[in-house]
């Protein structure tokens, strides 16, 4: 139906079909692709006055196909594509002009065929030998002749010794005349290759009569250690094994398997005997002793802190022999919090058995032993804890480009993060990861070989055998999941399938393979790939990326407009991406002496990826980790100290300077748990020219949701939509709406059609009015908290997706908040989509998340100046701010620039009162939100409020107003106000711009200042009522006047709420809780360091 016409484009974008269009620049032009929507249907796109007009082509039950044009035109049915577009080059058709000027496609630049010092590789097992290229089947002579030669060449430079004479000559004769039969053998259909048999009976002649004889033997052995025996099946088994007329091949394999078998049987029933179940509980961690300064009252006292993971207690110890009397035990360890200034400290606090809370400063040795120290702590909080499911998981990510060699026999380094770059420390050696997902490219191993291997590996490291979940090969480009046993019934819903970018796109030597499965709630996603190679073929890599992000098919597979960086809560791409450095060839001496330098910022400032993705073009909105670690590319083999930067060619020399070939990066839902631990590469494993590179990452991970409460008598959930706003970069002439998919609504929903306002610059704004309230099926914060909404906004005309985004649920816990999200498609920006979200649950809270446990906080500069963190003195002390995943607030900072999340929140403005807001001149800070959304501890009455920061989109924020007169910020971002009272739908300024990504900022309030009289409603216009979340800091009522709102301590006729407490958040020493604690008599402050000495005298005295 679709022969070759200069006008069909295949599946090119809606994106594409535009530009080409707009190239053309001529009414009548036209091209057609296939649709986006709906398989095998068509899009016929016509381009009339400077707009993008699209038609479906849609094929009924007899395979005829039609055109949905106009109403009130006959309807005509076709045969072929071809005679459809014939007849609508007459006018008057249903077409808003009649079809005039086809549009061809764009020549592409194919690939060459890569050059490789390595024999070819011969194809694999499922590649068939008719999809050869069509030189090789026209002429079967040259080839075969071809053949001979090559391989008689490549015999002449092996070294034979040892080998027998007789096998030689054996060898020597099928390279002469039997290698070109089963040429000849292949070509007539027959790929048995009647030869090589022949010539592999030969040599194994006397292994096989070995293997007829061991068989027998080592399947009785088998059978003895299977729990049930089958008699019959053994003696059935054995005629197959002692059958000699089979392929040798066929006989090794099964002996292979057998061996293996009979491996695994014998272990299974010596961990039983020994009561060892390879779980995570088995897994022995050995104490670990660290040596710190405890930093009190301005002097370091040296202390030694034991870390025992499997007892579940913390010594601290005056000498490292000495007596190990005091301790505490996990659940006495409140939380551990980073200071962001000073790398190696670290503030621990405790809880004594008096009941008193402690908080005391230690400093280690160097950032590696405090990190070390945490992943300790965090792993015996993980393996002592009550819950049945865990909140918190750590996933490893290796990818390797095996140069076609077998690996060494010891591979620890890589999973042990040992090398260069972000490393884990010594002290974290023994410490399993729950998940590990390990990419391969030129992989000569074979699927079950290579996955024994890592297990064995892993084993050696953990003592755990982990379970292979999921394994998928495309050529030699491989990934493998392997996960504890504990968490194989997790599992589920697991996906696998690739993407080939090779050649003309039908060649696996380069492309992609990806696995996608739930653990428990979250949904993981990964990609494995390998792009196209050569420093001058960037926009062929561009290609592969958007390719593979097109085709690959993993999670739900009913068609939907979400592709991979949407559909699953965290997405990890890796591979062999192959991008390089921009650099002339002259330089490669002076890139080669950066890196011994250690200088690596002006490499990567040329580094092909970061330019792309910088510029948009490829991976928009993953995040990567810093780069601290030598180019993994390309290295001489069996050695790191040398580049091998230059390639003899018969056309002149070729260039493969040093570059970061080998990547792994990151996209995940906003404001969820994801932190990057290491990141790096090993330096003691060089088969390839390639260095394996790691990452780990710890994650929060939702549990299957069980209700506490009767869910007849749980009020209903809502989830309010307003005010929606959609810029998109399109010259479609077509009306928009808008759907929303989530996990968490019985069925997807829609909205009506929206306005839309044409700009100069190309691009359609789309206002949808109406509200739109979803119905979600629990509404129990514990759940809901933890959803996001997948936003698509697609045309009315082709029901076809002009962008898709993201808002999480987590963001309107407390009130109204206001979004501001990134809208792509096919992994380009098409637009943005602004907005407000409301989120009304039942009675209920969050219980703490282990990844509550550690914090980040920034030191105040009054008080970290060597005099400890015991100082109570509170007009000195500024709130802790919670940077623990900087990715949460939608902005995050590397290598001093800003990065773009793709979304941004207006957070919940609980306390605010203008007279407190004072400008700060800082760097860029991030709101102290943490994921469970726990609000920073109140300041008390009597302190010192926190300083505004400098928010250009609100102007100067130091200055007060007076309450009669608010300002007014025409053209831009509405005031804080609006946040809690909002316009009528008729009042909204009409070209209102998308509500930029605010920067985060922190509110506080003053008893002193008079409050205003009136609280403020929450939007009455727009609700009947208004929803108040349980853990809501807002309040309700009506006022004439938008002012602020009052701080909720002083709103009149609302009783005094409990503020929500998901976490507990220790960062303030001023806050720390105490049954025991003396209150402070009037007009006397506290010592200010009672608790200093009280901690020295309890550790030391």
């Amino acid at each position: 139906m679709t022969s070759y016409q200069p006008w069909y484009h295949g599946n090119i974008t809606r994106s594409k079909a535009e530009d080409l269009l707009s190239k053309a620049a001529r009414d009548g032009s036209f091209l057609l692709r296939g649709s986006e929507s709906i398989q095998g249907a068509y899009a016929l796109c016509v381009l009339y006055q400077n707009c993008v007009y699209t038609y479906r082509i849609l094929p009924n039950e007899e395979k005829k196909i039609s055109v949905q044009a106009s109403e009130g035109v006959p309807i005509r049915f076709f045969s072929v594509l071809s005679e459809l577009v014939d007849a609508y080059y007459s006018p008057n058709m249903g077409l808003v002009t009649q079809l005039q000027f086809p549009v061809p496609k764009e020549e592409e630049v194919e690939d060459d065929p890569e050059p490789s010092s390595h024999p070819p590789q011969l194809p694999p097992r499922n590649y068939a030998a008719s999809e050869g290229k069509d030189g090789e089947a026209k002429c079967p002579e040259h080839p075969c002749l071809s053949l001979s030669e090559t391989y008689l060449q490549r015999l002449q430079l092996v070294d034979m010794t040892g080998v027998p004479d007789d096998h030689q000559k054996a060898i020597q004769e099928y390279f002469k005349t039997s290698i070109c039969l089963d040429a000849e053998q292949v070509q007539n259909g027959n790929p048995n290759l009647p030869g090589l048999k022949k010539l592999t009976m030969a040599i194994c002649k006397n292994l096989n009569s070995e293997i007829s004889r061991a068989l027998p033997t080592l399947e009785a052995f088998q059978r003895s250690l299977d729990q049930q025996l089958s008699p019959g099946i053994g003696r059935s088994r054995t005629q197959i094994y002692t059958d000699s007329g089979q392929a040798m091949s066929f006989r090794v394999e099964q002996l292979t398997k057998l061996l293996y078998s009979i491996e695994e049987k014998a272990k299974l029933a010596v961990f039983e005997s020994v009561g060892y179940d390879g779980g995570h509980r088995k897994s022995l961690i050995p104490p670990v002793t660290f040596e710190v300064k405890l930093e009190s009252l301005g002097i370091s006292t040296k202390m030694f802190l034991k870390v025992d993971v499997e007892s579940g207690k913390v010594y601290f110890k005056k000498s490292k022999d000495g007596p190990e009397e005091k301790y505490f035990v996990h659940n006495k360890m409140l939380q551990l919090v980073k200071s962001q200034k000073m790398h190696s400290k670290l503030v621990i606090v405790v809880e004594t058995e008096k009941e008193k809370v402690l908080r005391k400063e230690f400093v280690f040795d160097d950032t590696k032993k405090r990190e070390g120290f945490c992943q300790l702590l965090q792993q015996m909080k993980n393996k002592h804890s009550d819950k049945p499911e865990p909140d918190m998981i750590t996933v490893f990510v290796g990818t390797w480009n095996m140069g076609n060699a077998s690996p060494t026999h010891n591979i620890n380094s890589w999973f042990q993060c040992k090398g260069q770059g972000k490393t884990r420390d010594d002290t974290a050696d023994h410490i399993p990861h729950d998940i590990y997902v390990i990419g391969t490219q030129e992989d000569p191993l074979g699927e079950k070989e290579w996955t024994d291997n890592l297990k064995n590996e892993l084993r050696n490291i953990t003592n755990i055998s982990y379970k292979p979940v999921a394994i998928h090969t495309l050529w030699n480009i491989r990934i493998v999941v392997l996960v504890k046993p504990e968490h194989e019934n997790r599992i589920s819903h697991i996906f696998t399938d690739s993407v080939k970018t090779g050649i003309a796109n039908t060649l696996g030597n380069k492309g992609a393979v990806g696995v996608s499965f739930m653990f428990n709630r979250t949904s993981f996603g990964f990609v494995n790939s390998h792009l196209t190679s050569g420093s001058e073929k960037k926009l062929r890599r561009n290609q592969n990326y958007i390719n593979i992000l097109r085709f690959l098919n993993l999670g739900d597979k009913k068609p939907n407009p979400f592709d991979i960086t949407h559909q699953f809560t965290h997405l990890f791409w890796l591979g062999d991406l192959n991008y390089r450095i921009e650099f002339a060839s002259t330089e490669a001496e002076h890139i080669v002496t950066k890196i011994k330098q250690q200088q690596y910022q002006e490499l990567l400032s040329k580094d092909q990826l970061n330019t792309e993705k910088d510029e948009g073009k490829v991976f928009l909105h993953f995040d990567e980790e810093e780069i601290t670690f030598a180019p993994t590319y390309r290295f001489e083999r069996y050695t790191r100290e040398k580049y091998a930067y230059t390639k003899a060619k018969a056309t002149g020399t070729k260039y493969n300077l040093p570059s970061w070939c080998d990547r792994v990066l990151r996209k995940s839902y906003p404001l969820v748990h994801v932190v990057c631990q290491s990141y790096g590469c090993t330096n003691d494993i060089m088969t390839s020219d390639h260095s394996p590179v790691f990452a780990t990452f710890e994650v929060g991970v939702a549990s299957q949701f069980v209700s506490k409460h009767d869910p007849n008598s749980a009020s209903q959930g809502g989830i309010k939509f307003m005010n929606c706003v959609a810029t998109l970069l399109t010259k479609s002439k077509t009306k928009f709406f808008i759907e929303y998919h989530s996990s968490c609504l019985e069925k997807i929903v829609k909205t009506s059609e929206g306005e839309n306002t044409e700009h100069s610059d190309g691009s359609i704004k789309v206002r949808f009015g109406s509200q739109v309230e979803l119905i979600p099926i629990i509404s129990d914060p514990e759940y809901l908290l933890d959803q996001h909404i997948l936003i698509c906004v697609k045309s009315t005309d082709c029901d076809e997706s002009y962008g898709e985004g993201c808002v999480a649920l987590r963001a309107a816990e407390y009130c109204y908040t206001e979004f501001h999200v990134t809208l792509t498609h096919h992994g380009e920006r098409t637009g943005t989509l602004t907005g407000g979200i409301q989120l009304r649950t039942s009675e209920g809270k969050q219980t703490e998340k282990l990844y509550d446990f550690i914090k980040v906080e920034k030191d105040d500069p009054a008080t970290s100046k060597g005099k400890g963190s015991d100082n109570t003195n509170k007009s000195a002390l500024a709130h802790a701010i919670d940077i623990s995943n900087p990715n949460y607030m939608g902005v995050c900072f590397k290598a001093g620039r800003a990065i773009d999340k793709g979304w941004s929140y207006s957070l919940p403005v609980a306390d605010l009162h203008p007279g407190n807001l004072s400008p700060k001149k800082t760097v860029y800070d991030v709101g102290s939100r943490s994921p469970t959304g726990k609000a920073p501890s109140p300041v008390g009455e009597e302190e010192k409020p926190s300083e505004m920061f400098d928010n250009p989109l609100y102007g100067a924020m130091g200055k007060s107003w007076p309450k009669e007169q608010e300002p007014q910020h025409k053209g831009h971002l509405p005031t804080p106000d609006a946040i809690f009272a909002f316009p009528k739908a008729a009042d909204v300024e009409a070209d209102r711009p998308p509500v930029p990504t605010p920067r985060n900022r922190s509110f506080t309030f003053s008893t002193e200042t008079k409050p205003p009289s009136a609280p403020i409603a929450l939007n009455p216009t727009s609700f009947k009522k208004p929803v108040m979340p349980s853990r809501s800091e807002g309040g309700s009522g009506g006022s004439a006047n938008a002012r602020p709102p009052l701080p909720v301590r002083s709103r009149p006729g609302l009783p005094d709420p409990q503020p929500p407490k998901p976490t507990r958040d220790y960062r303030d020493s001023t806050e720390l809780p105490s049954k025991h604690r003396q209150p402070a008599r009037s007009g006397q402050p506290q010592p200010k360091e009672s608790k200093a000495n009280l901690m020295v005298g309890w550790l030391i005295d």
